[in-house]
């Protein structure tokens, strides 16, 4: 065991409490009766009906119309069309549903047998979270999309599934419905019933995942909270004493064919001057498993004079329920380019946390450390079983922790990226600096190599899958 060697630090966990409230977190809905006793029907309408569009707007809802419950976790819909080229790739998402968008998955897959009028599809999928519905009850409004990931315009007049004249919502029996694995409700392409064998580009099963792909416009898309993602606004530590965290520095854009989240961090040398920011899961659900991230750092900012204490990351943390409270858990990718903390310069940590006191400063925690330059995208990897915690660089092992600092509680994902303090650099000039991600993934309770991770985000990506999300809230 070590303990990194630093002056007194302000800890995240800090202010993760005040963002994150007292708020009791929901619980998984009862088991319901065997789905295989039940049955489903799918009303659809669009808000989109041109017979070409910017992006295609299937709207559903999903009535149990069986005498018994069912399990939404246990329904497929899948909505057919015609793909615009045959190297086109799409992007769902999700624009507002009654029962919240971050219980609903939409994966593409590529028919068997094409006909003139489909040779994709996507499917709608629900996590367990998602729960139940009742005999007689329906879903309410779930307004998805998808577009192509160039957003050149689409052709939707020849697609299977499409109804431009659909307005209002009704049976649609051009999507079809799966309930436990059997077809009931729909009619597809011929040739092509959902039961046939798993399409080759559907991403691979196994554990309850969390993907991200950060396709958003804005800090303001309505879907970064409909994802579950907080965009943080309120003020307190870590960093400058009087710095903001502002929203508006998280920006998205496309790098290298994909999107990507970009964090801004600014200063004029005083703390009023200074923004800092930070993008989080609102619900603090991940444990053990897998997490990944591609993270682009930087030594040097984007404009102004270097110097500053910056400090880019990607971690996981729950809150400190009281000073040195054993069942606070926090593990980190810290890299600080320009040092601090007693370092002269480039340092990336990776550090597990048991616990701290925040005043008279003390920390329990584990490390590791790498002294060179990190800048760049970086593939990081932090698994979590229940023996160690292992971290790993670019595919490389970076360092493996002790089962002393496993942690007890679920947690929240974090990027973030602020100044430890003013003293690395006291010009009044302005400069800001710049952290990007990729991408995130969490696989539930299942330990993966960094070559696996790498198959799933490929495969999520060749089926054009920008989010899912199936982590239950504990």
């Amino acid at each position: 065991m070590s303990t990194r060697p630093t002056g007194r630090r302000t800890r995240a966990a800090l202010a993760l409490t005040a963002l994150l409230g007292g708020a009791a977190l929901t619980g998984l809905p009862a088991t319901t009766a065997a789905a295989a006793d039940g049955a489903v029907s799918v009303q659809y309408r669009t808000s989109a009906g041109g017979a070409t569009a910017d992006q295609s707007e299937p709207w559903f809802k999903v009535r149990n119309s069986g005498s018994v419950p069912v399990q939404l976790s246990q329904v497929k819909i899948r909505y057919y069309f015609k793909a615009d080229s045959p190297d086109a790739t799409y992007r769902f998402a999700c624009s507002w549903a009654v029962k919240g968008c971050s219980v609903i998955t939409g994966t593409f897959g590529t028919l068997a047998r094409p006909t003139a009028t489909a040779d994709r599809y996507l499917e709608i999928g629900f996590t367990p979270s998602a729960g139940s519905l009742a005999p007689g009850a329906d879903t309410g409004d779930m307004q998805l999309r998808f577009h192509r990931s160039t957003w050149q315009t689409l052709r939707q007049s020849d697609d299977y599934s499409f109804g431009g004249s659909q307005t209002a919502y009704a049976d649609w029996n051009k999507v079809t419905a799966q309930l436990a694995g059997a077809t009931v409700w729909g009619t597809a392409p011929e040739g092509n019933d959902p039961t046939d064998p798993t399409d080759p580009t559907d991403p691979p099963g196994g554990g309850q995942t969390l993907f991200d792909d950060f396709d958003y416009t804005s800090h303001t898309d309505p879907a970064i909270a409909a994802h579950g993602w907080s965009v943080r606004s309120d003020s307190g530590g870590p960093g400058v004493p009087g710095a903001t965290w502002d929203p508006s520095k998280v920006t998205f854009s496309a790098s290298g064919g994909n999107s990507v989240m970009d964090l801004e961090t600014s200063t004029a040398g005083t703390g009023a001057s200074t923004t800092h920011t930070e993008v989080l899961t609102r619900s603090m659900k991940f444990k053990n498993g897998t997490y990944a991230a591609r993270v682009r750092f930087s030594d040097a900012p984007a404009y102004g004079p270097d110097g500053d204490r910056v400090v880019q990351t990607f971690f996981t943390i729950n809150d400190l329920k009281a000073p040195m409270a054993d069942d606070y858990a926090e593990y980190d990718f810290e890299y600080l380019p320009n040092g601090g903390w007693g370092e002269p310069s480039n340092i990336l940590y990776t550090t597990s946390w048991e616990t701290y006191n925040p005043d008279p400063w003390q920390a329990v925690n584990q490390h590791s450390e790498s002294r060179r330059s990190f800048a760049g995208w970086h593939d990081l990897v932090v698994t979590i079983d229940d023996n160690a915690i292992t971290y790993y660089v670019d595919g490389q092992h970076f360092g493996t922790h002790d089962a002393a600092y496993l942690p007890e509680r679920p947690m929240s994902i974090n990027f973030n990226q602020w100044l430890i303090d003013l003293d690395g650099q006291t010009s009044a000039t302005p400069r800001a600096y710049h952290q990007q991600v990729d991408y995130v993934l969490h696989v539930k309770d299942q330990v993966l190599t960094p070559a696996e991770v790498g198959a799933r985000i490929a495969a999520y990506r060749d089926a054009g899958t920008s989010f899912v999300d199936e982590v239950p809230v504990p």
